[in-house]
This record gives C-alpha cells, structure tokens and sequence, in this order.
C-alpha cells in the first residue's frame, strides 16, 4: 500500500489523490495494560519498572472487531499510539521484546483491513507520574528527581494521588494541561529541548541532558521501527505527540510576555522552581469565569517545604546562577532572561530546539525505513491560537500533523453550537452560521501554514460525549442514538470544516475499553466514539458507536485527479464533490457512501463518466473519459 507526497496530497501507486480520514487508537494506550494503568486506580507508581503495554490498544483476539468497526464507519487511516514508557520502562536500553512482537501483530492485522498507518509516539506532560503519559519513570532519576515527591508540593497534578472516587468532584475537569508549567514537566522538557545552551553544567551519565533524553528517546522509537519495517500498512511515524517547550522563551519572573491561560495554579517559572526546591510560595489560582480564565484566589504552595531533587543531587536551575538566595535565606532572581535571551538574541523555540530535533529524529528513523513519511507538529496551544511559526528546516517528505480542538466544548464538556470562543481573535461568536465560519477559518489558518508545500493534517480533534453532566448515557437508555444529538450536530460542523478545507485529519479518538463511569481511561477524558457500554447489539457492527451519523459522512477516498471542492449536507443528505479529472489514471475515483445516511439508497448525477455502486462496501466508484472539471452529486431516495 504504497502512499507518497505530491505537494499538498497523499498519492497512491495508482497516481490518485488520497483524502486521509481516521482515528486515534487508542486513548487508553496511554496508560500501562498490565497492571492496569487507569488514571483512577491509586498507585505511587514504584512499579514502574515492571508494567506491561502489550494488550494497548486491545488484545489481539478482539482486533478483527474493532477494524471491521472503524473500516464500515469509511476511516482508512489510523493514527497508532505507542509511548516511550511502553518501550523502554524497565531502564535505559532494555527494552520490551514482547511490546514489540504485539505491536508487529496487531499491525499485521490492521494490514488486511488496508488501512494506512502512521505510529504516533504519545505524550502528554511528559510522563505518568507528571500527571500525563509518555517517558518512563526512570529519567526523573536520571535528572535527579523524585517523582514521590511531585504530588505533595505541587510539582505536578497527579489523578492517581488526587482522584477520591467518595467525591469526584473535588478533582477538577480537563486540569491535567495545567502541568505544562509546574516544576516536574516544566524541568524535563527544558532539559529534553535546550539542555544544551540552558544547562550546560548539567550531565547525565556524561552526556548533557538534550543529548541524552533525546537520543534513548529515538532509539527507542527505531527500535519499533525496525520491527514493523515490512508492513506496507505503515505509511509513517509521528514525531513526538505534542512537544512542549517548558520555560524556553519565558522570562524567570513571568513578566514580559503573552500569559497562556490554564486553570488552576498559575506558576511562574520562579514559582515553580523554588517550590520545586523546597521553598514555600503563594501562588495565583485560575477558574473559567464567565467567557474566560480568571484568577479566583491564592494559595500556598509547598507549606511542609519539601524538595523535589533526590538526596545528594543538586539543583540543576540554582547551579546554572538562575536564582539564589538573599541575606534573609529569601530566593531571588539573577538571570531573569536566561530562557529568553542567548548570545544577545532572542530564542526562536520553533527554529533552534524543535526544527532541530526533528530533522534528527527523521534521520535516525529514516536510517531503518528510508521512505518513510514523517508527521510532525509543534505545541498543541500555538496553531490553535494562530502563533505558530513553521518558518523552519522542515526534513523533505513530511506532513505538518497540527491538532485542533473547539476549545470551547471541550474545556466546559458542553456543546457550543450556537456560539463559542473564537481563540484565534479572542472574541466570543454568535450564531450556528458564524459559529461553522469560525471553524472553518480556524482550520484555514492552520493549512495555510504549509503554504501548500507538503500536506496539512489534523492530528487530533474532537468532542467529549460526557456532555451535560454525561446526561446522554442516561437518555441513549431511553432513545438510542438520538441521545447523541448535539455531539452529531457538533462533529458534523467540525468536519464540514474539514472538507472546506480538504484537509486530512485523523479524529481523537477510538478507545476500545472505554466506558461511561471512567471515559477513556485517563484522567476523565470521554471523547471515544466508541464504548462497550453502548455496544447493546454485538452483532451490529455499529453498535457500541456514538454520534456516528456526525462522523461516518460521505466523502471521496481517492480520486483520478485534484479535488477542487467537497461539501455534506446532513440535514437533507446531499453530497457534493469536484475535482480536476484526469483520464490517463486508469483507477476509478472512490467515493465512500454511508448507509447510515442513505438507508434506502441514493441517486447519483455525474458531469461526464460511467460508475458504479459497491452496497456491500458501501463505495461509489466512478471512471471518467475526459480531461476537466468534473461534478459528482449523491442525494437520497
């Protein structure tokens, strides 16, 4: 299944067009399958060492059922989740042989479905015992902390010591993101980017600390690569999932720049350094309030003045002159601009430490799978406020996998049809018209980045079904599906805003172990589109589906020529598609139509050409004659 890149498209061995629509699988793929690594579940995590991913994103008998699920719902693309932790939990350089035997044959399995593949290396906040998923526990020894110490004083915001399942509601919703800038995540990635020019005293096994994360990083990844090197299904391998920059770019004391909004504790870089090193601090607390983010209150950081760096190890920022103490034992700045200012020049986090890595991750993947397709993407915030740069080294053969969430619905886990928050401008938007608009241009922004050069593809986007206080489990008892009303009304906008855009996108997310109490087995999120505890009818391959009619669409899956426009209407099942034929390409154009919306068939009306209906794989296929512009519509019977 060869797949190559022509400027802003995928190419098939037949010289057609391919439109990538998938899912993320999955979402518990995070967590470890042995012992069951749900975020719910208590743990101080001493067993890191001894877990087990093999069974992520389901176990091996149950493969067939969720492909044959995710191929009738028209998805040919799958976004796969593996974590470094899942590799390389056991210590530097041991990795797990059994990991990479299931990975080979679950992947196997997905080649018989021809789906297209691309590995995504997940992170999120660095690692599980940040409050998040990715890197194994090991390398917080490594640097010299102490990830038994995170939790007490704030380092990080962990479920697992946090969650009182006697009283859910005293752990906040969607809080996880706000570790990005607490000490343990803000420590690692600063180190995993910039260690080099930020700590240059700092060695690991005497090798600086960028070098070192880095490489058992990618090492790590190659090492999956050379397992599955001769499946035809894998098309590529992601980057890293959501890089972070830590403190690059921000000043010491937190003045000087464009605050992010994040709820809960507010840290700035000093905050969390100090806390992060034994010190007490009065921190800034941050709810929604009305249509934003405000401060609410202070509290007090780190009251028991607990250190986070292991016996005998020294404080990395204090050695590097960053911060000291005054006469009354009182700490204070001395290099306010030390992430800001290098060489009398300020940092270009896109252009000196992420262009850098992933032309370096490209080459080492490339050294086992020369072909192979790279997807890449920066911090998950800056696309989605219009901030990104990519005006740098991008490696040859690559895809810009930006992700894109309706903010909005996704922070508050209710559906903003009728208005939200455009980020990108700041101002709230009203009415269902405008609403689409903002979408749409807000997808827009992110394509035009790549300026047509090399695809654009939505890595993740989404909604969670845990809506309205998860109202819809209760009503989808009473009504079905049409407890999934809103989500269907919701997704449909999101994906008319991908076909105005013709852009590829792979939507988060799939989880097969999801369920209504616990969502996707991480940290509260629900935004599956499929859980067990809808699967009422096994025998129907759609049953365990949620708001299937807003994702399972009609749209071209390849096409004998350039696709020049795409549009669904839902509400009265007219599908549109124009392309640029070209008749020398002797495939037929393909065209998925959904019986879900066509349940008593459709009509097709073609500008010039000759096709035919596949019911059974529910495909229109179409061969043309002649050069130009050709229309093909689809309405229903």
């Amino acid at each position: 299944m060869p797949l190559k890149i022509n400027k802003e498209w995928f190419v098939d061995e037949h010289k057609r067009t391919v439109l990538l629509r998938g899912v993320n699988l999955g979402g518990s793929s995070k967590v470890p399958f042995e012992p069951n690594g749900a975020t719910h579940i208590k743990t101080d995590f001493s067993d890191h060492r001894d877990v087990s991913f093999v069974g992520r994103p389901f176990p091996l008998k149950e493969a067939g059922e969720h492909y044959n699920r995710l191929r009738h719902w028209g998805f040919n693309c799958l976004r796969f989740l593996i974590t470094w932790e899942a590799i390389e939990h056991k210590g530097p350089k041991q990795y797990d042989k059994e990991y990479f035997d299931y990975v080979e044959e679950v992947l196997k399995i997905a080649e018989k479905y021809k789906f297209y593949i691309f590995i995504d290396p997940h992170q999120d906040v660095w690692s599980r015992m940040t409050g998040g998923d990715g890197a194994p526990g090991w390398t917080f020894e490594k640097v010299g902390l102490d990830f038994a110490k995170f939790n007490e004083t704030d380092a990080a915001l962990v479920m697992q010591y946090r969650f009182d399942p006697n009283d859910p509601n005293k752990y906040p919703e969607m809080t996880w993101g706000s570790n990005k800038f607490r000490f343990a995540n803000a420590t690692m990635w600063t180190l995993f980017f910039g260690g080099k020019q930020f700590a240059p005293s700092f060695k690991i096994d005497g090798v600086n600390a960028q070098d070192y994360l880095q490489s058992h990083y990618i090492e790590s990844i190659k090492q999956v690569a050379a397992h599955i090197k001769d499946l035809s299904c894998v098309v590529g391998f992601d980057s890293l999932n959501e890089p972070e920059q830590g403190w690059i770019e921000k000043s010491v004391d937190g003045t000087g720049e464009v605050k992010v909004d994040e709820l809960g504790l507010a840290f700035t870089p000093i905050d969390a350094m100090v806390t992060g090193s034994g010190f007490t601090r009065t921190v800034g607390y941050k709810q929604v309030k009305g249509i934003g983010i405000k401060e609410t209150r202070k509290e007090i950081v780190n009251k028991n003045k607990i250190s986070c760096w292991l016996e005998g190890k020294e404080d990395i920022w204090k050695k590097e002159g960053i911060w000291e103490l005054d006469k009354n034992r009182q700490p204070i700045v001395l290099k306010n601009d030390h992430f800001v200012i290098r060489n009398d020049k300020k940092v270009d986090f896109y252009l000196e430490y992420l262009s850098p890595f992933i032309n370096r991750y490209a080459k080492e993947i490339r050294s086992v799978i020369p072909d192979t397709i790279i997807f890449f993407e920066g911090p998950a915030d800056r696309p989605i406020r219009g901030e990104q740069n990519l005006n740098f080294d991008i490696p040859e053969n690559a895809v810009h996998a930006a992700h894109w969430y309706d903010v909005a619905s996704l922070g508050t886990k209710k559906a903003w049809i009728r208005g939200t928050l455009d980020v990108m401008r700041m101002k709230m938007v009203i009415g269902t018209k405008k609403v689409q608009k903002t979408f749409t241009n807000q997808l827009k922004s992110i394509k035009k980045y790549a300026k047509g050069g090399f695809p654009t593809l939505i890595g993740e986007f989404g909604m969670p079904f845990d809506i309205d206080k998860k109202k819809p489990y209760d009503n989808f008892k009473k009504i079905g599906e049409k407890a999934f009303s809103k989500h269907i009304k919701l997704l449909d906008m999101y994906y008319n805003a991908l076909d105005t855009n013709l852009l590829h996108s792979t939507q988060w997310n799939y989880t097969a172990d999801n369920d209504n109490k616990w969502g996707d087995q991480w940290n509260l999120e629900d935004l599956s589109i499929f859980s067990k505890d809808q699967q009422i009818e096994p025998k129907d391959v759609s049953s365990g589906g949620r708001g299937i009619e807003g994702f399972c669409r009609p749209r071209f899956v390849c096409c004998s020529g350039l696709p020049l426009k795409m549009e669904f209407n839902l509400k009265i099942g007219r599908f549109y598609f124009e392309f640029n034929g070209n008749p020398k390409i002797n495939a037929p154009t393909i065209i998925y139509v959904p019986k879900i919306h066509y349940p008593k068939g459709y009509d097709v009306e073609v500008s010039e050409g000759k096709y035919e209906k596949n019911e059974e794989e529910q495909l229109l296929l179409l061969k043309i004659a002649e050069q130009g512009t050709h229309k093909v519509e689809i309405f229903k019977k």
